[in-house]
């Protein structure tokens, strides 16, 4: 296989495109933005969280969603209007709690070994994203919570993971800035930030001068394969445009089900959506309010990163609402109401909202390898953890594909499934 298509520039998309690339391989990239990620890679939390690895596939994410479902503003929402979509969805996510335990634990070992490819490619093409390695601070008001955290660092433990708890104490020592009364907390020193859609432009940039031919502005409506080559046409009626390849990626997030299909893949992605918000620190009292250290606040699902001198991000929440992009006024105020409790002097003066859909499996495992068809891969459905994975689940891919889609022994790790 010499030629591949991948569909997508989103982190997923550039991540592989340059791991093909590295392999010698002649790579086309299809993203229907006139540029790289401008979807769900332009906003999120900014967290490379190895310790955010658990799966929400406990039981109790049931039981808080049934308590939520009528409050506006709760951390998760879902839309009581069904589909055969999201009811499917959900069954499979009841199906996969017995799971839990050990998609964690893989999911941990995929972010750590995401770390090290990530950090590389950065260093070999000089891309400045904003990266800080400050470690991540998850932080607890009651002993429920605490304690259930101590329960999922053991897991963390056995996929790789050292964290430890932290005394309120030892939090303020850790971040001078957070306000407010806690029990306590864990602290993960190798976790780290950055701003995932400069690293992903910053890459994309990359590929380019690997030779990636990147084909930006061009969304694709149809995929075909009989095994030996692949068609990828774009545009529709006398515009329409069909090219051939030997192979083709699927990295198209919460397209890649719809894409899926004309394979004849079943890919139950579901677009959850999730919301952040940059605020810009206009002053230096605002800057010297604002944590350096990230943090994750579990009882309100919000995430912090600081990206540079000037930005302050926070992102969180999650609603089931199909693929609606809206964003919701009632929905962002609760992340502007957390700012102003936990870092009082922080102007919240200039905020810029954000939503994007997060391509999500109902096991939370990305899918990562052959399809039905030879010619045919996927890398998606990574949820929230997409830009914490994306470097780990690319260079498995190119495995993959370099292996012409026979899955090894060691091409993918427990709990990672192929499509």
């Amino acid at each position: 296989m010499k030629s591949i298509a991948v569909i997508g520039g989103g982190i997923t998309g550039v991540t592989t495109a340059y791991a093909l690339a590295r392999r010698g391989l002649t790579v086309t990239l299809y993203e229907r933005h006139p540029y790289a990620a401008m979807d769900t890679s332009f906003a999120n939390g900014g967290q490379l969280s190895a310790s955010n690895a658990e799966t929400w596939t406990h039981p109790s994410t049931l039981l808080k969603g049934l308590k939520w479902m009528l409050r506006k503003d709760a951390p998760l929402l879902v839309n009581p209007k069904p589909s055969w979509h999201k009811l499917s969805w959900f069954a499979e996510f009841a199906a996969s709690i017995p799971k839990y335990e050990s998609n964690t634990i893989a999911t941990t070992r995929l972010a750590i070994a995401a770390r090290a490819h990530l950090f590389a490619w950065a260093q070999a093409e000089g891309i400045d994203f904003d990266l800080r390695r400050e470690g991540i601070l998850h932080i607890y008001r009651d002993r429920q919570g605490f304690e259930h955290a101590g329960r999922v660092s053991k897991l963390l433990a056995a996929g790789g993971l050292e964290r430890r708890a932290v005394t309120p104490e030892e939090m303020r020592s850790i971040e001078p800035t957070l306000a407010g009364q806690y029990f306590g907390g864990y602290y993960t020193e190798s976790d780290s930030t950055g701003d995932i859609h400069k690293f992903t432009q910053g890459l994309a940039r990359a590929c380019e001068r690997l030779g990636v031919r990147i084909l930006y502005g061009q969304a694709v409506h149809q995929l075909h394969s009989d095994g030996q080559q692949a068609r990828v046409s774009t545009g529709a009626g006398s515009a329409e445009d069909t090219q051939h390849y030997d192979g083709l990626v699927v990295c198209a997030g919460v397209e890649s089900r719809r894409l899926a299909a004309q394979l004849g893949d079943r890919l139950n992605v579901y677009p959850v959506k999730g919301y952040s918000i940059t605020v810009n620190l206009l002053d230096e009292a605002s800057r010297a309010a604002a944590p350096t250290v990230s943090l994750l606040d579990d009882e309100t699902k919000l995430v912090t990163s600081r990206l540079g001198a000037e930005r302050f991000r926070v992102a969180g929440t999650a609603e089931f609402n199909g693929f609606n992009r809206d964003i919701r006024a009632d929905r962002i105020r609760p992340l502007v109401d957390w700012v102003r409790q936990c870092f009082p002097g922080v102007s919240t003066r200039q905020v810029v909202p954000w939503a994007g859909l997060r391509p999500m499996m109902p096991d939370m495992m990305p899918r990562v390898g052959p399809g039905k068809r030879a010619n045919v891969f996927y890398n998606t459905g990574h949820g929230h953890l997409g830009w914490t994975l994306s470097a780990a689940t690319a260079d498995l891919l190119g495995e993959q594909v370099m292996a012409g889609g026979a899955l090894q022994g060691s091409g993918l790790p427990p709990g990672i499934a192929a499509a």
